[in-house]
């Protein structure tokens, strides 16, 4: 018992013409042609879903990712603003005398 199964196709007069011209510069019987062609197809098809399903993962998490990304750049920011404020409180020597001077970061 074979597994195939028969498949009935109506071309329209151009696309059957088309057809053929694409069978000659294959050298393909029509069988295989059209075989090779559905499974293209459906590979094709798969590979446009599953970049549709990414995009759509990307738009989903986008927002949880801009909010992250802020919470991190509010840390940084805080933790550079605390050095900064030691950094400009911290006493050097002068080299001309002993005095200390402080330095005001703007």
């Amino acid at each position: 018992m074979s597994t195939s199964k028969r498949l009935v196709v109506n071309l329209s007069e151009t696309l059957y013409s088309e057809f053929n011209k694409a069978l000659e510069k294959d050298c393909k019987k029509r069988s295989e042609f059209i075989r090779e062609a559905i499974i293209l197809y459906i590979e094709e098809k798969k590979r446009l879903n599953y970049i549709e399903e990414m995009k759509q993962g990307y738009l989903e998490m986008a927002e949880l990712n801009l909010e992250i990304a802020d919470m991190g750049f509010e840390i940084d920011m805080k933790d550079f603003k605390e050095y900064e404020a030691k950094l400009s409180e911290s006493d050097l020597s002068n080299d001309n005398s002993s005095e200390k001077r402080r330095y005001i970061l703007c």
